[in-house]
């Protein structure tokens, strides 16, 4: 689930964002010996933006290498009352300069590396032929309502494009409630029947406000039955270890080809974040284009 906020602009009129307040001006402190900024320090760039307004907070998520080296990747949470977005800083070795946005792949084919992971890696039920030329790989939560508005399109998508192959995978975020026992019902139900998973998947997107963490087992047991399968059984399989290992291969495989919200959509390895606010003519045109290459 994403709130699009502009961070950007954020930074530049200083206006909004929210974690931890931070009441005292800490000084910057040497950088660390592992040659990334120190958490300490990331706190003090953000209160020298944010530490005027009280209503603003934030929350440092990781601090690590990025894809190209001398530059560290600061993952921040920011909110205001308005919302919340993850996002990510880029800092220099110097510690002195910081990109905001997000490090794209370029080159002759700049989508390989994640087309060739997912082809790897993904494990989901699929909708459309084996051998199309085109695979759609969906990174969703069952939880998350954003995945639920874009459900039609996709839909009308692979209703469209007969070159194209939906891959659907578990991307349970740790914000919801249920969406990882979800995720593990749907894990189990796209094994056990592919045209059951897209039933259930509709029936939980259909259903999302009538589930609460105390009655998720029992909607969700209900919602497999409807789909087809057998939900007693469907629920002792979602309960398993291994069912839990395969969500948590499916979520790591998407933070591999860098998931951090959803709906993510990959068209033969090309990144779509906004699914939502891409024109569906354009994403249309994404995979015929695809398919031609």
């Amino acid at each position: 689930m994403k709130i699009y906020l502009s961070i950007a602009l954020m930074l530049v009129t200083l206006a909004g964002a929210q974690q931890k307040p931070v009441t005292s001006q800490p000084a910057a402190k040497p950088a660390a010996a592992t040659g990334l900024p120190s958490e300490e320090n990331v706190n003090a760039f953000m209160h020298r933006m944010f530490g005027y307004d009280p209503s603003v907070t934030w929350e440092v998520v990781s601090i690590k290498p990025s894809s190209i080296a001398g530059i560290s990747e600061v993952n921040v949470n920011l909110k205001n009352p308005q919302g919340q977005q993850n996002t990510k800083l880029y800092v220099a070795a110097d510690e002195q300069h910081a990109l905001i946005g997000e490090i794209i792949p370029f080159g002759s084919d700049p989508f390989a590396a994640a087309r060739m992971a997912l082809e790897k890696g993904i494990d989901g039920p699929t909708h459309g032929p084996a051998d199309a030329p085109v695979t759609i790989v969906e990174f969703s939560d069952l939880q998350c309502p954003h995945c639920k508005e874009a459900q039609p399109t996709i839909d009308k998508l692979m209703s469209e494009e007969k070159n194209a192959r939906l891959v659907f995978q578990n991307f349970p975020l740790q914000s919801h409630d249920w969406a990882a026992k979800a995720a593990a019902y749907a894990d189990c139900v796209g094994r056990s029947s592919g045209d059951a998973f897209w039933k259930f998947m509709q029936g939980v997107y259909d259903a999302q406000s009538d589930i609460l963490t105390t009655n998720a087992d029992e909607k969700l047991t209900a919602l497999a039955d409807k789909s087809g399968v057998k939900g007693s059984d469907i629920a002792a399989c979602a309960a398993k270890p291994e069912t839990a290992s395969r969500v948590e291969h499916s979520v790591a495989l998407g933070k591999s080809v860098d998931v951090t919200g959803t709906p993510t959509l990959f068209i033969n390895g090309r990144k779509i974040a906004n699914v939502a606010g891409l024109p569906y003519d354009m994403l249309k045109q994404l995979v015929e284009f695809a398919a031609k290459k």
